[in-house]
């Protein structure tokens, strides 16, 4: 069973919830604002089924409403900040318009955020970035139960440590890759185990690390009270990736890696490291238009392949998602919904 919400109904419901929990109406909006967005953008993973674990998280202390980013360090060009366990969506986006500023000034900017709560979908940031005319790269660890198996390995060992890069396009809608490291978001069976679903081969291991195609591995504990694990992407190429992020958005960054046995919190800590480039400062602006605009409109000449409309680039499909889920609704399965309700109930607000 599912519904089907208008996407405004649906932000108020949220922002109601989470001020409940302690935010202000400011932030509780932006926080609601960015997760029903991902649900627009057809990232269901990373949209208002957070909610829950959100409420959880504020509860136990793991997460802070009302933190902001702290500057531990600031050489112009380059900053250290902490995220303070606040809000990712809040955190997050003033380490951004940080980063921002300084690339505007100088030409670039590198900051490491350590410490932030869920920053949800990282193409968010990059979106910020692309629309100031800056290039981004983002590397991403998180700190929460180990639900991803190395290459060669039986069992979770880290996060879904996601990459993505923004760029922007003259004259049209920016480059934007966004992807987990994993073959899979973990929202994603979330989502998959919320309806009942079985996944494709290659997607996951069971307790054991035999292959399954059950996501309830890794949503709930099984018989013997342990998790299955998601594989990486591209085999060993993408067990690369998430190693380099775990470095990279947990090690440099101060927020640290994981390296220990799971537990039961339901925070999830993410530290990122972020690289902004400013083409204009650079001096190939024009170039860089012009190449960009000549390579894509080169790929989308190929003819399209068997079971394919058309070419397309990273960052189409999210915003052809919008367009349709905010004129269609947005889809909420009743396991899911029913999980948001029961948040509600525990800072008393009462969801029709």
């Amino acid at each position: 069973m599912s519904r089907t919400l208008p996407a405004d109904g649906l932000q108020t419901t949220v922002a109601r919830i989470l001020e409940a929990a302690g935010s202000s109406t400011a932030e509780a909006q932006q926080v609601a604002a960015n997760l029903v967005l991902a649900n627009l953008s057809g990232h269901d993973s990373h949209g208002v089924g957070m909610l829950p674990r959100y409420i959880d998280a504020v509860a136990e202390g793991g997460l802070k409403p009302n933190a902001s980013v702290k500057v531990n360090l600031d050489i112009g060009t380059l900053m250290g900040l902490d995220g303070q366990r606040g809000y990712g969506q809040i955190v997050g986006v003033q380490a951004m318009e940080l980063g921002i500023a300084r690339a505007k000034q100088h030409g670039s900017c590198i900051f490491t955020l350590a410490h932030a709560h869920h920053l949800g979908r990282i193409g968010h940031f990059a979106e910020m970035a692309t629309a100031q005319g800056l290039v981004a790269m983002h590397f991403v660890n998180v700190l929460s139960r180990p639900v991803v198996a190395p290459w060669g390995g039986g069992d979770g060992r880290f996060g879904t440590n996601p990459c993505c890069i923004g760029v922007p396009l003259a004259g049209a809608e920016p480059f934007v890759l966004d992807y987990a490291t994993s073959r899979v978001a973990q929202g994603k069976m979330r989502v998959a185990h919320n309806k009942g679903e079985q996944v494709p081969d290659g997607y996951l291991i069971d307790e054991t690390g035999a292959p399954t195609n059950d996501p309830g591995v890794v949503v709930v504990p099984q018989g013997n009270g342990l998790f299955g694990a998601l594989m990486t992407f591209g085999e060993h190429k993408g067990y690369g990736m998430a190693v380099a992020c775990e470095l990279l958005g947990g090690a440099l960054t101060g927020g640290g890696t994981w390296h220990r046995p799971a537990d039961t919190a339901r925070s999830v800590l993410n530290g990122m490291l972020t690289v902004l480039i400013d083409p204009a400062k650079l001096g190939t602006q024009k170039a860089f238009d012009d190449e960009a605009r000549e390579f894509i409109d080169w790929l989308r000449q190929s003819p399209p392949g068997q079971g394919f409309d058309e070419v397309q680039i990273a960052g189409e499909p999210e915003r052809k998602a919008r367009v349709a889920r905010r004129q269609d609704g947005i889809w909420v399965d009743d396991a899911t919904w029913g999980e948001i309700v029961a948040a509600g109930a525990k800072v008393g607000v009462a969801v029709a």
